[in-house]
């Protein structure tokens, strides 16, 4: 699933291998976006896209009139700037993730199949995985992954489609706290991911609708809300 990725974070995993190779190597500006477009061969709003993630994920920084660096692994700061701040409130996107896939999960869970709960232990090996060897970028995937199969699952299409909608809010969410993620906090979240996907599996709707509450609830902690 995630292998068919977007543009976008296609060029944002080409841009991470570069920075994990040392091929753009701490503190060095990058190429103007103009260069590093041609040299892609991408389009600059594709280009900008892939930087924001990687922003967001803690790699780069972009200062303003000096153009985007490759962080420095050991100077990444706790918090990455929350890139909807003008239009919507981090906590307010967490408390609507809360309503909406919680009862996305319970719903799923009444009519989960052999098929999608394949598809959701793939996803959440992915993820383990990933993180494991540094992978950003397809830790952050297959999180996306993850909880777009449980979307896919739910028989509440009207629902599905408000997840569908908010996509790129909840997906921000799922990124922004990864430079503030301690391994401790990982561990954490790939038990989380198990605990929903048992809920799932065992097609008990009460119990799926709490783990993802919890994992949700989590994850905010991590981006600095309770909710």
């Amino acid at each position: 699933m995630w292998d068919k990725a977007p543009v976008p974070q296609v060029i944002a995993r080409r841009l991470q291998d570069m920075i994990r190779t040392g091929e753009l190597k701490a503190g060095e500006r990058l190429p103007s976006q103009r260069a590093l477009s041609e040299q892609l061969n991408v389009a600059r709003p594709t280009l900008r896209e892939a930087l924001l993630t990687l922003e967001t994920l803690g790699l780069v920084q972009t200062l303003p009139a000096r153009g985007t660096f490759v962080r420095d692994p050991a100077s990444r700061p706790a918090q990455t700037s929350w890139r909807y701040d003008d239009a919507h409130d981090l906590r307010d996107v967490f408390q609507t993730r809360l309503l909406i896939e919680g009862e996305i999960c319970a719903l799923a869970a009444a009519a989960m199949v052999a098929e999608t709960v394949s598809t959701l232990h793939l996803a959440a090996r992915t993820f383990r995985d990933a993180w494991q060897s540094g992978d950003l970028v397809a830790h952050v995937e297959a999180d996306l992954a993850l909880h777009q199969a449980i979307a896919d699952a739910c028989p509440n299409r009207v629902l599905a489609k408000v997840y569908a909608n908010m996509q790129h809010l909840l997906s921000e969410t799922q990124r922004q706290p990864i430079p503030n993620t301690n391994p401790e906090r990982m561990r954490q979240s790939i038990e989380e991911h198990g605990a929903i996907l048992a809920a799932l599996e065992n097609r008990n709707p009460d119990a799926a609708r709490l783990r993802m509450q919890e994992h949700i609830r989590n994850t905010a902690r991590c981006a600095g809300h309770d909710v």
